[in-house]
């Protein structure tokens, strides 16, 4: 398991990436944070919150992150009346049931989009995401002829990550630029968009992968669904209360070299905000919802932070 230095680096680098995957990584970071040596509960509850709000810097966009970490913070505050030694096997446990429920919300969001997915579908994703991933594979694996085509992803071509992990699962997949998606999709007569999720707001707006607006659009045009998979840990408490999500920009260098390009400002924002008209339905681990049922969503599952 990763110390929190460690964890801390490799969110801020990318190198642990994905929405759920962040949030795993999180909690068990702060999992290591509850065996330190501390004279009581109040001092370690003051490490927890120490290592809790470092790790929610590290990447602003992932709604994901502050999830865990306040969940984790909310059982902390529960049981701080509680010794030590109890308070360690009461969060510890509490951790530990948090990330299983999260792989198990994977598991579930697979089983209940693959049925989604009928033989013959044409289905286009952006990014790389492992929740798409699993539904994708579970359609095949159930012997549902689909084809599949993927983007690039620029400027970090996470696409070509996913066409390798569908490609070796046997899917026929095609990897494309990003800005050959609308005509792709007529030629190659695309039915469905598959996309995850980065956040997902109150008003069931989707905040994904910078250019998921664009390819949304083009869908509606061509009237596709537009179809989103998004694990509940995904879903911004802090947007009923009117928050907006901080749209992460990364260093231009990802995009150029700045000595190709003197004189001229080069922006690299992360991700983009699509409307949630633009979206069909969402799928998560409790069903298929339309975007207008986050808010009721949001109400039902995160109660304890919003104190309804």
């Amino acid at each position: 398991m990763q110390g929190l230095e460690q964890t801390i680096e490799d969110i801020k680098k990318m190198r642990i990436r994905g929405a759920l995957d962040i949030a795993i990584a999180a909690a068990k970071a702060m999992h290591l944070v509850v065996k330190k040596d501390a004279k009581d509960t109040q001092e370690l509850i003051k490490k927890l919150r120490s290592a809790g709000e470092r790790l929610k810097s590290s990447r602003p966009s992932a709604v994901s992150l502050p999830n865990a970490v306040n969940y984790i913070f909310y059982i902390a505050e529960k049981n701080k009346e509680l010794e030590i030694e109890k308070f360690r096997e009461k969060i510890s446990s509490e951790i530990q049931r948090f990330v299983e429920k999260q792989e198990r919300a994977l598991k579930k969001i697979a089983e209940i989009g693959s049925n989604l997915i009928q033989s013959g579908d044409v289905i286009l994703t952006h990014c790389n995401s492992d929740t798409v991933n699993m539904i994708l594979e579970k359609a095949w694996r159930d012997g549902k002829g689909i084809e599949v085509i993927c983007t690039e992803t620029r400027p970090r071509y996470q696409g070509i990550i996913t066409v390798k992990e569908l490609s070796s699962s046997g899917i026929p997949t095609t990897l494309i630029v990003d800005s050959a998606v609308h005509l792709i999709m007529r030629k190659l007569k695309v039915n469905k968009v598959l996309v995850g999720a980065d956040t997902i707001c109150a008003n069931g707006d989707l905040i994904n992968k910078i250019g998921t607006s664009q390819i949304a659009l083009c869908a509606k045009e061509l009237d596709i669904d537009f179809i989103v998979a998004a694990e509940s840990i995904k879903f911004s408490p802090e947007s009923v209360m009117g928050s907006v999500v901080e749209i992460e920009e990364r260093d231009p260098s990802e995009v150029i070299k700045a000595e190709k390009l003197k004189d001229v400002r080069v922006l690299n924002p992360v991700f983009d905000i699509t409307d949630a008209r633009y979206i069909s339905m969402i799928i998560t681990e409790y069903g298929v919802i339309p975007p207008e049922a986050a808010y009721h969503l949001l109400k039902e599952k995160f109660g304890w932070e919003l104190e309804l």
